[in-house]
């Protein structure tokens, strides 16, 4: 390949004299000119580029102190310059104050004259919560289209090292910000003139300060004060902080939710004398959702029926690029407290306007599906109507009238709604079961808030063919809107599920091995392939095992706008459509359906889609944030719970093994604590994570995945949510077909390690 030509070395020489600034000292304007295109720089540079000497560099440094006196210049650092409120494209920055609207605003590290800038949501997937307080983040600044400028976070510097949610504790001598984070051993000491105010038990916001002592803990700035340790509701407000999550609504937001008007029938179907019927849970405050069905009378569909769902219309009220828009999109979804929730949307939207109210007319976005005698869907068809509810029920209430014990509400509705309902969804599991989607058994437990705001109780939360019947009608109703999207040629937010990497199928194959099961390795992962080995181990000693590992072979679902299928549901093409009063995902599907349907001028707008991408890994984080969050305010209740059955004994099973101990879960609370590998008796245990145990070093004996135990609690701290227990059974025998651990293992541990495990001392050497 021929090489271009080279410049002549005299025109290179020329291009280097023309870049290079003019000689001798500069005035302010060439002075301001070249900091400005040199982002930053400090006064040897600048010296050295005007080839400045003697008097001239005293010349430099008086006319430089004038110009950061004036306001033109702003320090970086100890010895830098840059004009004044300049940002560079990418550069450090400190998480300083949170505004009005619950944005998190962040300065330029070391640079007081840097303008307070909006940090843009994080949306990368392996986020553990969101920034805080005191955080210090590596950012690019990026101009938008607005003029406006804006943070998007590229790393995290020191994850949440420097800032931390603590509880007070005073003593004598100082006052401490102990961690609630059980994962944090890290207090921090106030200074005097901070503490003054504060009273044991309050819960703060402190970072590590800039004064460092050479003993102890480092000392600490307040940065805010959110409550305290004591309150009813501290558990789901530590989770909030900790995690980040956007509480309340800008002013402007809540004006545009109170100008909502009622809904006309205008450029609507009339669906009122429709018996459309809600089915919830029994607390349920919010209705997005109500269903119908009826025999087809259609002669060319025998046995067919056709199955109605209607949802909340929330593209009605929360326009593209209004302040709700905005503040539902940062919040993502609604989470879900035992004592609270914090909403999408305001509660005269949610709770009002947007919530499918028993007799009163709701504007709706209704899906008309047609199912033949086989549970396949032959046809369907959206409309935007004006619904009224039939009724409001419970899923309880629900199944008690279909299993032979109706009320006074579900009475008069059994023959016309209930047994229609139960009638269609028999026949809509035929499909179900021929699609065969994932059959994994997981147990979830209700945490009951007494009206003192204590835990009164746990319980499990019970699994009726009603909840089934409702989900199944969901799915539906989201495959439909996905179907005609894609027909139409719309873009549109998926939600996507991939199928189990080749490294986990591998693990799970190696496990199911040492259990004595065949897997075969070569054979196409599918899902009825797992449910067959479900089924096949269900009420056998290993079924509460290989069902946990075959949840944990599982990949995560989350949103995209490339459509990979949905791997747990089988199914091809899958979006979130009927849940748009609490996911952001669902009310940008529900415009997608405006636009392309033509049912409204209030659809998709070209800023939406240009944004599709970004919005997809927004929601997607914001839904992990919220899981995080929800599992740690549990997490505090169930200990708040347990506090005083200290010393009690229950019965549960391992669901984790790790090098440092087993994790074991209580068969009646469902409440997740650990086992210290140091309370398993005196001998060292060998972490064997092909089978998923600990095996004693020396007599071989096993605690595996999924073994029944008995435990003793031995402490339950409500601030972290950690349980520590003691066992009490003993271990499994060993397995004579598995190989033993060797002797000498423990030295070869310790070589990898740097040292001994925990508690373990070493002889001294002769």
């Amino acid at each position: 390949m021929a090489r271009p030509p080279r410049t002549p070395k005299s025109d290179r020489f020329a291009k280097k004299a023309a870049a290079r600034p003019p000689q001798g000292l500069p005035d302010r304007d060439t002075l301001i000119a070249f900091i400005r295109d040199a982002g930053e720089t400090d006064k040897a540079e600048i010296a050295r580029a005007f080839g400045l000497k003697g008097a001239d560099r005293k010349a430099l440094r008086v006319m430089l102190r004038e110009l950061e006196e004036s306001g033109r210049l702003g320090k970086r650092g100890r010895k830098g310059f840059a004009e004044s409120g300049a940002l560079p494209p990418v550069g450090v920055v400190d998480v300083v104050e949170r505004d009005p609207d619950g944005e998190l605003l962040v300065q330029l590290a070391k640079a007081e004259d840097a303008p307070l800038v909006r940090l843009a949501p994080d949306r990368r997937e392996a986020a553990a919560g969101a920034p805080g307080l005191g955080d210090r983040l590596l950012v690019r600044f990026e101009t938008l289209e607005t003029g406006e400028t804006e943070a998007r976070l590229i790393k995290r510097l020191g994850q949440s090292a420097h800032r931390v949610l603590g509880v007070i504790r005073k003593g004598r001598r100082e006052v401490r910000v102990e961690p609630v984070d059980r994962r944090s051993k890290e207090s921090l000491v106030l200074p005097e003139h901070e503490a003054r105010e504060l009273k044991d038990g309050d819960l703060v916001v402190a970072q590590v300060g800039t004064a460092h002592r050479r003993y102890g803990p480092h000392m600490g700035k307040l940065l805010e004060v959110v409550g305290r340790e004591d309150q009813p509701r501290a558990a789901s407000l530590i989770a909030i902080y900790a995690h980040g999550i956007p509480t309340g609504f800008p002013a402007e937001a809540e004006q545009e939710a109170g100008a909502a008007e009622p809904p006309t029938l205008s450029g609507r179907e009339d669906l009122r004398d429709t018996p459309l019927i809600t089915i919830d849970p029994a607390d349920a405050r919010d209705h997005d959702d109500a269903v119908y069905a009826q025999a087809d009378d259609d002669p060319k569909n025998p046995g067919g029926w056709i199955v109605w769902v209607a949802i909340a219309d929330v593209a009605a009220y929360v326009r593209s690029g209004s302040a709700l828009d905005r503040t539902a999109r940062d919040k993502g979804n609604s989470v879900y407290f035992p004592d609270r929730v914090e909403p999408m949307l305001p509660e005269v939207l949610s709770n009002g306007l947007c919530s499918l109210r028993y007799g009163e007319a709701r504007a709706c976005v209704a899906v008309r599906m047609v199912f033949g005698a086989d549970g396949r869907k032959r046809s369907h068809r959206f409309v935007r109507g004006l619904m009224r509810s039939a009724a409001k029920l419970a899923y309880e209430q629900a199944q008690a009238a279909i299993d032979g014990t109706p009320d006074e509400t579900t009475g008069p509705l059994l023959e016309p709604i209930l047994k229609p309902l139960w009638a269609a969804y028999e026949t809509m599991k035929k499909g179900r079961d021929a699609r065969s989607p994932l059959a994994i058994e997981s147990l979830e437990r209700k945490i009951v808030i007494g009206a003192d705001g204590e835990v009164a109780s746990i319980t499990p939360r019970a699994s009726l063919e009603a909840h089934r019947l409702i989900e199944e009608m969901m799915i539906q109703a989201n495959v439909c809107a996905a179907e005609s999207l894609e027909a139409k040629k719309t873009p549109l937010i998926y939600r996507v599920h991939d199928a189990p990497s080749q490294e986990k199928l591998q693990s799970l194959g190696e496990f199911l091995g040492t259990l004595g099961i065949a897997w075969s390795k070569g054979e196409n992962v599918r899902t009825d392939r797992f449910n067959r080995l479900l089924e096949m181990t269900r009420g056998g000693p290993h079924a509460d095992i290989v069902n946990e590992v075959v949840l944990r072979t599982q990949m995560q679902a989350h949103y995209s706008t490339e459509n990979i299928g949905h791997f747990g549901l089988n199914l091809m093409r899958y979006a979130h459509f009927t849940s748009p009063i609490r996911r952001y995902a669902d009310l940008i599907v529900h415009r997608a359906l405006i636009r392309a349907l033509g049912l409204g001028d209030d659809g998709l707008t070209e800023r939406d889609i240009a944004q599709m991408k970004d919005t997809a890994e927004v929601i997607t984080h914001a839904e992990r944030r919220a899981m995080a969050a929800e599992r740690d305010a549990t997490d505090r209740y169930v200990a708040s719970f347990l506090a005083d059955r200290v010393g009690a004994e229950f019965a549960g099973r391992i669901t984790g093994v790790t090098r440092f101990g087993l994790f074991v879960r209580l068969d009646d609370t469902g409440a997740d604590g650990l086992v210290p590998v140091s309370n398993l008796g005196g001998e060292f245990f060998i972490h064997d994570d092909r089978a998923h145990a600990l095996v004693g070093e020396r007599t071989g004996a096993r605690w595996p995945l999924g073994m029944p135990v008995e435990v003793r609690l031995r402490e339950a701290t409500p601030l972290t949510g950690g349980l520590l227990f003691e066992m009490l059974s003993e271990p499994a025998a060993p397995d004579a077909t598995a190989p033993r651990p060797r002797l000498g293992v423990r030295r070869r541990v310790e070589s990898r390690r740097g040292g001994p495990p925990k508690g373990v001392r070493r002889g001294k050497r002769r």
